[in-house]
């Protein structure tokens, strides 16, 4: 897996969740919360999602095939996709059906002293997951943006899976300390059953927002605009292109980026010296976004006057915010 990937945050992510999930199954067992229980299957849930992207990061570095002739680096945001739907029924509807059952058949906890010693444990075990999750982060969010708009636009799914992991892990233990700590307060068990429900609906809405970023990568996303617009800057920059006549480009897997344009030149030009100036058009778009590494440029004859419009304003419309 490339840096890009975030393996060891991942790696991190499964370490912490696998010995948070044995201890919160103990403690579902000599206590009865549900909402130890609905957090155990949470943090299983999310072990195996963490398995599941370093098996996507595996299946995406196979070489290209005829089948597949721009290679397999789509398989990341796939394996994303299907976490998301893990994280959806695995883990938010059956904390949700547990939160109903506890609800509807009410019982006094037991041993209340081992979930809550195992909530600390877990709240201090995921603080350190997701503190390895935005260090490994950092390096690829640009500067000033929000984490929010990180999330949404990496192009990369596993640091934005795993960050979001790992505040909704937070976020639940949060309410299940709540949940158990009010029924013990007060020898009513209906908390704890809300705390499970709290726990089921975070994930649910997690999962919806994974389910809809992973879609838009898997449907097909093209540059940003930082870098569309270092790409047109790279075209123009140099004294071979008359005219920008037209530009798309597309992500055929995180770290490699597909650019398409089509490029005036006088048409007296030699072939050969068009020939060179592509390659050099091709030496400078390369240095300014490395990840655009499938590069196709079509020469054709500029006609002043053929495209009226400024020669950037219909793909940077198009692009992203």
């Amino acid at each position: 897996m490339s840096a890009s990937g975030g393996g060891t945050a991942i790696i991190a992510a499964f370490l912490a969740n696998l010995g948070i999930a044995l201890a919160k199954f103990v403690a579902w067992f000599f206590s009865g919360s549900a909402s130890m229980l609905a957090e155990a299957i949470h943090s299983v849930a999310d072990s195996g999602n963490q398995l599941l992207l370093l098996w996507g990061g595996r299946q995406a570095k196979r070489s290209a095939d005829r089948e597949h002739p721009f290679g397999y680096g789509r398989e990341r945001y796939v394996y994303a996709f299907v976490v998301a739907i893990i994280l959806f029924s695995v883990g938010g509807l059956f904390s949700i059906y547990e939160g109903v059952d506890k609800l509807t058949h009410p019982h006094e906890l037991d041993n209340v002293w081992v979930p809550l010693l195992v909530l600390v444990i877990a709240i201090c075990l995921e603080s350190f997951s997701l503190r390895t999750a935005v260090r490994e982060s950092r390096p690829h969010r640009a500067q000033g943006e929000s984490w929010f708009a990180f999330i949404r636009h990496a192009k990369a799914p596993e640091l934005p899976v795993v960050l979001l992991e790992d505040v909704a892990a937070l976020t639940g233990l949060m309410f299940a300390l709540l949940g158990v700590g009010l029924s013990t307060l007060t020898h009513n068990p209906v908390f704890d059953a809300v705390g499970t429900l709290m726990i089921g609906t975070l994930l649910i809405l997690v999962a919806i927002t994974l389910g809809i970023e992973t879609k838009s990568l898997l449907v097909g996303e093209g540059a940003g605009r930082r870098d569309l617009d270092a790409i047109v800057r790279a075209v123009q920059d140099g004294p071979e292109v008359q005219k920008l006549i037209h530009i798309k480009t597309l992500y055929l897997g995180p770290d490699e980026l597909m650019v398409a344009a089509k490029l005036g030149f006088p048409r007296d030009k030699p072939l050969a010296a068009v020939a060179g100036d592509i390659d050099a058009v091709e030496r400078r778009i390369r240095a300014a976004v490395p990840a655009a590494r499938v590069i196709y440029l079509e020469p054709d004859v500029y006609r002043p006057g053929d495209d009226p419009a400024p020669p950037t304003e219909a793909f940077i419309l198009k692009s992203e915010d």
